[in-house]
């Protein structure tokens, strides 16, 4: 499992199908084996009946259909003898005087236990009392509990564990199967089969197709893997059903805690596939953080350990995988809710903050920065929300010794054009007496020549605060914090941190955001040049020309990569090589391997050193999935060794 660092290839299979022809269909099946083989699929999933069809009605009572579905599902285990992966097929079995829908878990040759379909629909189209027994009955109520009335059932020449009670175990991780009706009901089987260890669930289906069906069914398997962290795989009988009076559409999703990674195109007269890997580790991660993910211990469970044959090689790439290059962005299509709403809960922090102290002005340094930039606007909209004059807000420049006229400029006409109050305070003189008071060489621009310059920002900040009776607005991002990229009690100390919980990667994305969607033309041009100007924190002498001459990615590395690195070891605590792993896929196209593994020493290297700084960061809103607080998600001792 190392090797493939906790992921785990599935397939939703759809085979071509006739009705009732079950040598047909178990060759469809068998090409799809084979398929999903060549493509290192480690279980591959099919319809619900998918050896008979779903549509046989009352030719299910019928001893050929029956016997044939056997001697082609014996066929079927055969085929797989010496093959590595593990198929799940559906077939009715007869067990006593009933008939069971079932799901049949085969590996190398075995039928390793049969689920039977809990809720049986009853409606017009859909009446499978008529032929089936529901899996209930498979179990009968005891003063201990629940105990199977039929643990094993005879297939050919050997027995198998037989029930809805079932677990199936490999050495990397465990599945548990729920059949179309199932996952519709109040209490679905997969709830309980998750909570007793099932990471991954296995949905065999024959759901038809009607308006509307096809996206509340894709709503519903989202929000069951989600609910219960699991992968979800789901597939549904396809177009060679009879049309008799409804219609099958071939439906295929894979799913893993609530996002969708893959679904097929419906409606197709071939074979179809997809094809997708779950990541094992991450659901475990969060099960691990969710205190009210614990076995529930009133309920039997029978652990069926499955070992298909070993490949020859484990796979090397998640070829179907897509990993997003920013994952703390918004997809197109959902920009304007996260957009709307990460500003919604920025202001109402720092309005609600401003309220309760009572505090007449807010006070912040203004750069001309994304930053500093994205700060700003947060303080307005809060005084607006507030009801409050804009001239409450108290913005501050600071020019030093590398402040270009760019970002001055810029700094200066965003005030002027949001209506609040400028103060303009130069730091060079006291800043050069302060270096000549501590004996500092001014020509020698190291790290004490530059944290002077912020400490003395930060000090006339604070100062400004005690004349205004105002507290002091924090602009430093939650991606400078992982990195320790801030001068202790310079820009790292402020009354509240309003950007604490947002990453660079989504500071610059809010800004853009609010030029094209919020702002007439004259603060959008001020707002897209901040967009696009380097970010710094200017504190070394500009060029010759008047530019920017420090330029933070030169020294720390590109944000973006930073942030991905951010988001997979604070949300999911993966390991280092697994990271890597993941971002050459992301950023194939842009970094190689070398330039990957160079940053990412850079990040995990400076988040161990510079936890002190987080230890007594400010308050701040946390808006994002992970938060650096020591009060709320991140708590670590300064001095741990780097991981």
């Amino acid at each position: 499992m190392n090797t493939n660092f906790g992921f785990v290839r599935v397939a939703a299979a759809v085979p071509t199908l006739r009705v009732a022809d079950c040598r047909f269909n178990a060759e469809q099946i068998k090409l799809q084996i084979d398929e999903a083989i060549a493509e290192g699929v480690e279980v591959i999933c099919f319809p619900e009946l998918s050896l008979t069809g779903y549509t046989c009605a009352d030719l299910f009572f019928t001893q050929q259909l029956q016997q044939s579905s056997m001697r082609e599902l014996e066929g079927i285990c055969d085929y797989t003898r010496g093959k590595a992966i593990i198929v799940l097929v559906g077939a009715p079995l007869q067990v006593d005087n009933d008939l069971y829908n079932c799901a049949f878990v085969i590996t190398d040759g075995e039928v390793m236990g049969v689920v039977p379909k809990v809720n049986l629909p009853n409606t017009g189209e859909f009446y499978e009392k008529r032929w089936f027994t529901g899996g209930r009955a498979a179990r009968e109520y005891t003063p201990g509990g629940i105990a199977p009335r039929i643990p094993k059932t005879e297939i050919w020449s050997g027995e198998v564990p037989f029930g809805t009670d079932l677990l199936f175990s490999t050495r990397n991780y465990t599945f548990g199967i729920e059949i179309c009706e199932d996952l519709w009901s109040p209490l679905p089987p997969s709830t309980q089969l998750s909570i007793q260890g099932a990471e991954l669930i296995f949905n065999l289906s024959s759901s038809n197709c009607l308006v509307g069906k096809h996206a509340f069914r894709r709503a519903m398997i989202s929000q069951q893997s989600a609910r219960v962290h699991c992968g979800y795989i789901y597939t549904s009988s396809g177009v060679g059903e009879s049309t008799t009076d409804v219609v099958f559409s071939g439906s295929t999703y894979i799913a893993e805690n609530g996002k969708m990674l893959q679904e097929g195109e419906r409606f197709l007269r071939e074979n179809t596939m997809i094809i997708q890997e779950i990541d094992i580790e991450r659901l475990r991660t969060d099960r691990q953080r969710n205190t009210n993910f614990t076995k529930d211990q009133t309920g039997h469970y029978r652990r069926i350990n499955v070992a298909p044959s070993e490949r020859e090689e484990e796979f090397t790439e998640p070829i179907h995988r897509h990993f997003s290059t920013s994952p703390f962005l918004p997809a197109k299509a959902d920009e304007d809710t996260y957009c709307t709403d990460v500003f919604s809960i920025q202001t109402s922090a720092l309005a609600r903050r401003w309220e309760h102290t009572h505090a007449q002005t807010l006070i912040i340094g203004i750069s001309g920065g994304l930053d500093s930039t994205l700060a700003l606007l947060v303080c307005v909209q809060a005084a607006d929300r507030l009801g409050y004059d804009r001239k409450q807000v108290v913005g501050v420049t600071m020019p030093g010794f590398g402040t270009s006229d760019r970002t001055h400029n810029n700094a200066v006409e965003l005030m002027e054009l949001l209506g609040i109050t400028h103060r303009e305070i130069s730091i060079c003189d006291v800043a050069t007496q302060h270096l000549a008071d501590i004996e500092h060489n001014m020509d020698i621009h190291d790290v004490t020549y530059e944290n002077a310059q912020a400490r003395i920002r930060t000090l006339i900040l604070m100062d400004l605060a005690n004349e205004l009776n105002g507290i002091v607005v924090g602009t430093g991002d939650l991606s400078e914090l992982a990195l320790g990229w801030a001068t202790y009690c310079g820009d790292q100390m402020s009354m509240y941190g309003v950007n604490a919980g947002i990453p660079k990667t989504l500071v610059r994305y809010l800004v853009k955001y609010a030029a094209e969607n919020m702002y007439g033309e004259d603060l959008r041009r001020v707002l897209l040049d901040v967009v696009d100007t380097p970010v710094s924190p200017e504190l070394l002498p500009t060029t010759a020309d008047g530019d920017i001459a420090q330029k933070t990615e030169d020294k720390v590395g590109p944000y973006e990569l930073h942030d991905f690195f951010i988001y997979y070891f604070l949300r999911y605590g993966f390991t280092r090589e697994k990271i890597k792993y993941m971002a050459v896929q992301a950023f194939d196209d842009k970094y190689d391997e070398e330039t990957i593994d160079k940053w990412l020493n850079v990040f995990m290297r400076r988040f161990c050193q510079q936890q002190f700084k987080r230890s007594c960061m400010p308050d701040g809103p946390k808006v994002v999935s992970v938060s650096l607080s020591p009060r709320g998600d991140w708590r670590m001792p300064s001095d741990a060794t780097c991981i």
